[in-house]
């Protein structure tokens, strides 16, 4: 074979190998594909919720089933257990079935972001509730803030704006942080008389939030109220002052609306005074309207939807929907 046909064949190798390598690349897994269009029209919707076991959850599941039936969409609703893994994989299935929204109330803000970003990859339309979570279209979320300000507000107000108080954080996590960096600024604006001393962190549920509470009662004898940054600790600390036989002593808010928070404000004789709402069916609805004016190409501009709050108490709970 002459130079020139080792030459020629040289070329042909070599521009043969790059055309492999380029199909190899395009097709090299989520990260390296070229980021898909987004829907023109909601025709598949996947829901992520944290625990279907929570109240809070079944709520946004009732809902989706009404804004798919709505619009004529397909849904599939999948529950994480309270599992970081599972949610990833969860997202993994409903980029294999092509879903055109994922819905997603996520168990860690920050670790549930590669498998977002992968989902946005393939062109899905990603819209985080309840708690924001990183990489997402949007969130749409309760205005914590306002929620901590309202609760606070009632339980500063029912005590005639003096006395001690405990709070009852919960896990460090933006909706939470929230509520009571809102109960903390209401306090200090407009409550001069009333002070906090005491607060400890849930689990956000009943347990942790009666195991707390009992130790910063043992902790502090002279306390009037009690702000529980959730329904469930709320009403685990109502228990605990219950089991203190401090029932005529102490006053409880919380932030939920939740159906256990309304029945436990129509329990004759409980501490538990009042609960500022969330609306979680309302945060399913306003992301399906969001993913709708992405699909017509009408993207709105805040990302951040805030669904506003309402304070339940004693006296107008009758008047209350519920989730």
């Amino acid at each position: 074979m002459n130079i020139k046909k080792i030459a020629s064949a040289a070329s042909t190798l070599l521009a043969a190998s790059l055309l492999l390598s380029g199909c190899s690349a395009v097709s090299n897994g989520d990260n390296d594909a070229a980021e898909v269009s987004k829907p023109t029209e909601i025709k598949s919707i996947g829901l992520m919720v944290q625990d279907m076991s929570n109240p809070f959850f079944t709520a946004m599941d009732k809902e989706a089933k009404v804004q798919a039936k709505k619009i004529g969409a397909t849904l599939n609703v999948q529950d994480a257990q309270l599992d970081l893994a599972t949610q990833d994989n969860q997202i993994s299935s409903f980029i294999q079935q092509k879903v055109d929204l994922i819905i997603v109330s996520a168990v860690d803000e920050s670790g549930l972001k590669p498998a977002i970003e992968r989902a946005k990859a393939a062109g899905i339309i990603v819209v985080a509730v309840d708690t924001p979570a990183k990489g997402a279209d949007a969130v749409v979320t309760t205005d914590g803030v306002q929620a901590g300000e309202l609760s606070c507000s009632y339980l500063a107000e029912q005590l005639g704006g003096k006395g001690n108080i405990l709070i009852v954080d919960g896990t460090p996590i933006q909706t939470i942080t929230d509520r009571i960096k809102g109960c903390k600024a209401a306090l200090e604006k407009d409550y001069p008389g009333i002070k906090v001393v005491g607060q400890q962190s849930s689990k956000n549920d009943r347990a942790t939030g009666l195991s707390v509470t009992t130790d910063m009662l043992t902790a502090n004898k002279d306390v009037q109220g009690i702000f529980g940054m959730n329904d469930p600790s709320a009403l685990g600390a109502a228990l605990a002052v219950e089991q203190a036989g401090r029932t005529d002593e102490i006053i409880v808010t919380g932030i939920d609306g939740s159906p256990e928070g309304v029945d436990e404000l129509k329990r004759a004789g409980s501490p538990f005074v009042g609960t500022s709402t969330q609306n979680p069916g309302e945060m399913v609805k306003q992301a399906v309207a969001y993913a709708q004016k992405v699909a017509k190409g009408d993207t709105p501009k805040k990302s951040t939807i805030l669904i506003p709050s309402v304070m339940v108490t004693r006296e107008n709970v009758n008047d209350y929907k519920g989730w």
